[in-house]
């Protein structure tokens, strides 16, 4: 319940230490959640710059019922052995944006969430209108941006622009699963280089767990008007995997002026099963049901986020 919050310094340092909550995760030690390195709850006009942020024991910065907040020129870092360590978390907040910042994590880097499963659902905040530019992502074992798969709240009108990443298992990832309710819709990610990175682009609609047994197993989620495009990506292993739901499939995935050079180790560089959407200039060829070839539902997407691009 904090208004005009701001924490800088002149290139200034807060090390979690969190060696110890990483052994005790990974060795089934603990009977509780590990701490977060800096935290926000139903605050707004928040500033987050000029800092290095270390060795969080789990997330690194959590806005969460939070709105206006603004991260600006910091660098973010645990090791790529440390479990489950995440960089910027927006959690069912609104009007974000996050720039000019690096990060380099054990899991995700930056990762949108809004919410698990009936709970989510019955708070209803969802995650809207931020803006990432000009960030370089590395995320060892998870995704450098992810969405996802605490999204029962919604995450929607969401603009990524001018963004490195690098070394990760994941590039961009959008996680979900059966009993999740909510959406992710309405994203653009645009002007993107990849690097050394296994899976380009990922949808995943069976991933995640529940926390507790009260899920509704005919909540499901809506994943729909995606853009993908100016992307190109270097030693990629596969281009994308798109694995949707059956009773809901992902739809309006458009993808355009994408070039990725695929390993040698690559069998098959694109997997869909419950997709569909639209391509144009995209190399190596998309799996056909994401081969439409009219992108009329695209161009309107990208009008809607400039707005937006405007107001932040």
């Amino acid at each position: 319940m904090l208004r005009d919050v701001v924490i800088t310094g002149d290139n200034g340092t807060i090390d979690g230490q969190g060696s110890v909550w990483w052994e005790w995760f990974t060795s089934h030690s603990l009977n509780y959640t590990r701490p977060h390195l800096v935290e926000f709850v139903s605050s707004e006009y928040v500033l987050v710059s000029n800092i290095s942020l270390l060795n969080a024991p789990a997330y690194n910065i959590h806005p969460v019922y939070c709105s206006n907040v603004h991260i600006h020129n910091i660098s973010v870092y645990a090791p790529p052995e440390s479990p489950y360590t995440v960089g910027i978390v927006p959690d069912s907040s609104d009007n974000i944006c996050i720039e000019d910042c690096n990060i380099s994590m054990g899991h995700d880097a930056i990762a949108f969430k809004s919410g698990w499963d009936e709970y989510g659902i019955a708070y209803g905040r969802p995650t809207t209108i931020a803006h990432v530019r000009r960030v370089d992502l590395r995320s060892s074992t998870g995704s450098s941006l992810a969405f996802g798969s605490e999204m029962s709240g919604g995450i929607s009108d969401i603009l990524v622009e001018e963004v490195h990443l690098y070394d990760s298992l994941t590039g961009i990832e959008f996680r979900t699963t059966t009993g999740r309710g909510g959406y992710i819709k309405e994203i653009m990610i645009s002007d993107v280089d990849l690097l050394n990175v296994n899976t380009s682009f990922a949808a995943i609609g069976d991933y995640g767990s529940h926390p507790d047994d009260k899920f509704d197993p005919d909540a499901f989620p809506v994943l729909e008007k995606i853009t993908l495009q100016n992307i190109i990506g270097t030693n990629i292993t596969i281009a994308g995997n798109f694995k949707g739901i059956e009773e809901s499939p992902f739809t309006f995935i458009c993808l355009s002026n994408i070039s990725l050079s695929i390993n040698s180790t690559s069998l098959s560089p694109w997997q869909c099963s419950y997709v569909s959407g639209f391509s144009e200039s995209v190399f190596p060829e998309p799996c056909p049901e994401l081969m439409n070839s009219s992108t009329s539902s695209c161009g309107i997407l990208m009008l809607e986020l400039q707005f937006y691009n405007i107001i932040l």
